[in-house]
């Protein structure tokens, strides 16, 4: 792992984890578990902000598709059952871009040369980080899930992770085959050997 990431992630951050596996909780009480850790990240930096959330609307970065509030990140954190890990904030928005079936392979590499040269500090994705974004892309291109930019998470609160997956679409199966190949790929990595835990 990254060591500015782990320096700047709460030790509860950097632990948090609700499984794939795990369906039968409520999205409301998955969301108090991963606000349990604090907060994970500190102050969001600008230029993530404008490049990620739909509250910014910035000429020139407007161009990515799949930008979502932080409270649906997170509840996109949980549905994928992805911690909040490097390769874990990279699958999600990798997955999230994809679902909505209109990236193409300029807004792909623009996305990426951003993330991995100008993000700040532990947003700053690393080469693998990449890696992961890209197949996490492709998955959720492939995926028969809605558009996860498009969802009012709200509706679901009271629902299991379970019910609100197979309302979505999300693929657990899917899901798991990848996160078995990626836990291969990364033997080394934390947030990748435990995603079928």
């Amino acid at each position: 792992m990254d060591t500015n990431r782990q320096d700047e992630l709460s030790m509860a951050a950097q632990e948090w984890l609700i499984p794939i596996s795990e369906g039968n909780i409520t999205l409301s009480s998955a969301l108090q578990d991963l606000r349990a850790c604090g907060d994970r990240q500190g102050d969001i930096p600008l230029l993530v902000q404008l490049v990620e959330n739909p509250r910014f609307h910035t000429p020139g970065l407007d161009i990515f598709h799949g930008r979502v509030d932080l409270l649906a990140h997170d509840c996109i954190h949980i549905l994928l059952g992805r911690g909040m890990l490097a390769k874990d904030e990279a699958f999600v928005i990798g997955f999230t871009m994809g679902s909505t079936n209109r990236i193409n392979a300029t807004e792909e590499k623009l996305f990426s040369f951003i993330a991995q040269h100008f993000y700040p500090g532990v947003y700053r994705f690393s080469e693998d980080d990449i890696s992961v974004f890209r197949d996490a892309l492709r998955l959720g291109f492939i995926s028969h899930c809605i558009p996860l930019d498009r969802v009012d998470y709200d509706q679901f609160q009271g629902d299991t992770l379970s019910e609100v997956r197979e309302k979505l679409g999300i693929e657990v199966d899917l899901l798991k085959a990848y996160y078995a190949i990626e836990a291969r790929h990364y033997p080394n990595c934390p947030e990748s050997i435990r995603l079928l835990s």
